[in-house]
C-alpha cells in the first residue's frame, strides 16, 4: 500500500504552539513525516517563522508593546521580538480543546510559557540534525517588506547552511517565486499551493508543478484521481476530522496535511 505523508500544519500546532520549535518537537514525536511552517521577515530582515500578520494574535507583543498596535511582525526587529512569549497564549486559550481532554498534560503546557518565535536557520537546523523534513511556506509579505525577496533568501540561508534537499520542501501561492526558484535549483521539491479563496473553484490549468497543495473543501475525490493518473500529486490542507481523513486516504492523496498529526499517524498505522 502507498505510503500517505503526514504533514503537520505548522508544526502539531494541536499539541503546541503553532510555528514554533515545541510545535515541531511535537510533531515529530506524533509520528509526522515533515513539518510545515511559515516565513516571515522582521524589519531588520531576519527571517522568521510566523503565520498571521499581527504578533498580537499568538504573542504577548499587545502588552509588552501597548503603543506599537496593530503590531504587524514586519515592524519589529528581530531583538525586539525575542523578547516576547509565544507559548504562554497556546496555555490560555487551548485552542483546539487538548489541553482540557488531557491529550497535552498541565506539566507539558506549562513548559510553553516563555517559548520564542523561532529563526528560519534555527527550524532548518533542527530539521537537519533530526533527520526529518520541512515544507516551509513562502508567503506575501505585509508592509513595509511587501517588496522583500523572501524566496531569494531563503533559498540563500538554506545554501549558506548547508541543507540538503532531502531535508526540505519549498511551497508557495506565488508560483512566480517557484518557477523562479526552480530555474537555479532544478533538485528542491517544489509545492504549489491553490485554494487561497475559500469558495473559489480551483484553477489547475496550467499543471505547471509536480506537486500541488489545495485546501480540503475545494477539491473533490475524482479530481486527486484523475491528476494523480497524470502524474500530478495532491496534499490537501487543512484536514483535522478523522472522516475526512479516511476520506482523502481512499481517495489516494500523496499526504494530508493536518493540525493533528497523532490522529493521522494513528489512521495510518491501522490501515
Amino acid at each position: 500500500m502507498r505510503r500517505i505523508l503526514n504533514i503537520a500544519h505548522r508544526g502539531a500546532r494541536s499539541l503546541a504552539p503553532e510555528n514554533t520549535l515545541a510545535a515541531a518537537r511535537a510533531a515529530l514525536e506524533a509520528g509526522a513525516d515533515m513539518w510545515e511552517t511559515d516565513v516571515g521577515v522582521t524589519r531588520d530582515e531576519v527571517l522568521i517563522l510566523f503565520h498571521n500578520d499581527s504578533l498580537s494574535d499568538t504573542t504577548n507583543a499587545r502588552s509588552f508593546f501597548p503603543d506599537r498596535s496593530p503590531w504587524i511582525f514586519t515592524r519589529f526587529d528581530y531583538a525586539e521580538l525575542r523578547k516576547l512569549d509565544a507559548g504562554s497564549w497556546f496555555v490560555r486559550t487551548d485552542p483546539f480543546g487538548q489541553i482540557h481532554t488531557g491529550a497535552v498534560p498541565a506539566d507539558k503546557s506549562a513548559t510553553f510559557r516563555g517559548e520564542k518565535i523561532p529563526t528560519l536557520e534555527e527550524a532548518l537546523l533542527f530539521t537537519r540534525d533530526a533527520d526529518w523534513r520541512i515544507n516551509i511556506e513562502l508567503k506575501q509579505l505585509p508592509p513595509p517588506m511587501e517588496n522583500f525577496p523572501v524566496h531569494q533568501r531563503v533559498l540563500s540561508l538554506i545554501e549558506r547552511l548547508g541543507i540538503e534537499p532531502r531535508h526540505f520542501v519549498l511551497s508557495s501561492f506565488n508560483l512566480e517565486w517557484l518557477k523562479q526558484i526552480r530555474r537555479l535549483r532544478s533538485d528542491i521539491e517544489l509545492q504549489a499551493v491553490v485554494g487561497f479563496s475559500k469558495v473559489k473553484p480551483i484553477r489547475w490549468q496550467p499543471l505547471e508543478f509536480e506537486t500541488y497543495n489545495a485546501r480540503y473543501n475545494l477539491v473533490k475525490e475524482g479530481t486527486i484521481k484523475a491528476l494523480s493518473e497524470k502524474g500530478v500529486a495532491i496534499n490537501v490542507w487543512a484536514v483535522n476530522e478523522e472522516s475526512d481523513m479516511q476520506r482523502f486516504l481512499k481517495a489516494g492523496v500523496a499526504g494530508i496535511i493536518t493540525d493533528f498529526p497523532q490522529r493521522l499517524t494513528r489512521l495510518c498505522n491501522e490501515r
